[in-house]
């Protein structure tokens, strides 16, 4: 009999570690190839690790809640034949003990950590404890010192601090007052009263009908991003109104056929897209992202598609390398993309490397909408409904009133990198590609 080492799998460039939500499998099962054993989350997406061999759960090495950095053995499943055996057989043919397998396995992580892990207030370095990249984030946003961190209890594995316990702490610290530590005074100036001034929270109260929804954990992250994005970005907008009379009469004639030639419904959604990347690419200084004083100018052009999940939460898939699809190709990408991420069947490579977004707001009724910025990217476009209306019509012979399918476009964007003309020439490429949209074009 042969042992193998289900690792956690890399999961996508920024991801450098995951969190146990479920085990669904137990020490003693059977287990085939292909069939899931492991739930995990991540800041970016929910996923399941599914085993590589067939074989029997012999042992599991986290419980849920514990966090597990990408590598990690998260079980051993036991296989038949003597060749499988694939079980660390360096440290076995040496015959190291456990503590010093520990030590290894401890300064990997801890290089492995100094070199992921981006640089946050405070200096971490001169720290001992692990934190993970989200709990020092946190600490970062909420201005927590590394001293209080050192003091906190974690109640995850070999006490380490979770996030759900830095957020309590957050909690419990505005509702008592609690102030960083302020830098102590120079011996040499005079002593001054120092004012605590206490963390303001507007008090909330609940009378007994009232209901109390626990926020899921989905909803928590979001939720952290967005004031992210407004305390990182200074948001503007620019509005642009666009005719969409040709692609309305467009689609209308060429759907069916399109459905019954490709096996896919073609929706006014790949059309947006590809305008957007046909922008982006006449306006690359868009298509960038901000690090502290320099512009990182992406070379391809990945867009985002805010998609609703059932829960009302949204999700954001990416379409890689978008100016390289034909319209065929861009409708099988929005139609595969929106259908998994209903089913929560996105993989977590798929909602990462976005370089711009689309969010179509006019899927729930509303014209129009000041979307906030997904970071680091430096721009977003909302879609308008589509709607009926009256409109001035130019002809050579003279103007007349008729009825056109006009929508919004809005663009919100980083005005630190962004001014007002180039943000609004963007939105404004955008309109006049799909004004002029051509009624005859093949798909």
């Amino acid at each position: 009999m042969g042992k193998f080492e289900l690792k956690l799998p890399k999961m996508g460039e920024s991801v450098a570690e995951a969190t146990i939500t479920a085990w669904l499998k137990d020490v003693g099962d059977t287990i085939e190839m292909d069939e899931a054993i492991v739930e995990i989350a991540t800041d970016k997406v929910d996923s399941e690790v599914p085993s590589e061999v067939d074989g029997v759960l012999v042992e599991k090495f986290f419980e849920v809640d514990d966090v597990v950095q990408v590598g990690q053995v998260l079980a051993v499943i036991e296989v038949e034949g003597e060749g499988s055996d694939t079980v660390a057989p360096a440290v076995e043919a040496v015959g190291a003990s456990q503590e010093a397998v520990a030590a290894v396995e401890a300064s990997v992580t801890k290089a492995v950590e100094t070199v992921q892990t981006p640089v946050v207030q405070g200096d971490f370095s001169g720290s001992d404890r692990f934190y993970s990249p989200l709990v020092k984030n946190i600490a970062k946003e909420e201005g927590i010192s590394v001293a209080e961190l050192d003091a906190l209890s974690g109640t995850g594995k070999d006490g380490r601090v979770t996030k759900n316990d830095i957020l309590a702490y957050v909690e419990n610290r505005g509702a008592n007052g609690k102030a960083v530590a302020a830098k102590p005074e120079p011996t040499t100036a005079p002593k001054q009263e120092k004012v605590t001034v206490p963390k303001q929270s507007t008090p909330l109260i609940a009378s007994g009908e009232d209901e109390i929804i626990e926020m899921t954990r989905m909803g928590k992250l979001i939720s952290h991003h967005m004031i992210e994005s407004v305390q990182t970005s200074a948001h503007v907008q620019s509005f642009c109104e666009a005719d969409v009379t040709n692609i309305w009469n467009w689609r209308k004639k060429n759907k069916s056929a399109f459905e019954q030639r490709e096996g896919e419904k073609l929706t006014f959604t790949p059309i947006f897209m590809e305008a957007v990347a046909k922008a982006l690419k006449e306006y690359p200084l868009i298509n960038i992202s901000v690090n502290g004083d320099t512009i990182i100018k992406k070379k391809n052009i990945n867009l985002g598609m805010a998609a609703a999940l059932p829960d009302g939460n949204l999700i954001v898939p990416v379409i890689k390398n978008a100016d390289q699809l034909n319209l065929v190709g861009m409708a099988k990408q929005v139609n595969d993309l929106a259908g998994r991420a209903r089913e929560n069947k996105l993989k977590p490579d798929e909602i990462q490397g976005g370089t711009y977004t689309v969010t179509n707001v006019g899927t729930f009724g509303s014209i129009m909408g000041t979307p906030i910025i997904n970071q680091p990217q430096v721009g977003i476009l909302a879609l308008g409904a589509i709607r009926k209306v009256p409109a001035v019509i130019e002809t050579p012979e003279g103007d007349f009133i008729g009825i056109r399918y006009k929508m919004f476009l809005s663009h919100s964007y980083d005005h630190r990198v962004v001014n007002g003309a180039l943000g609004g020439m963007f939105v404004k490429y955008v309109a006049d590609y799909l004004e002029n949209w051509d009624i005859n074009r093949e798909v």
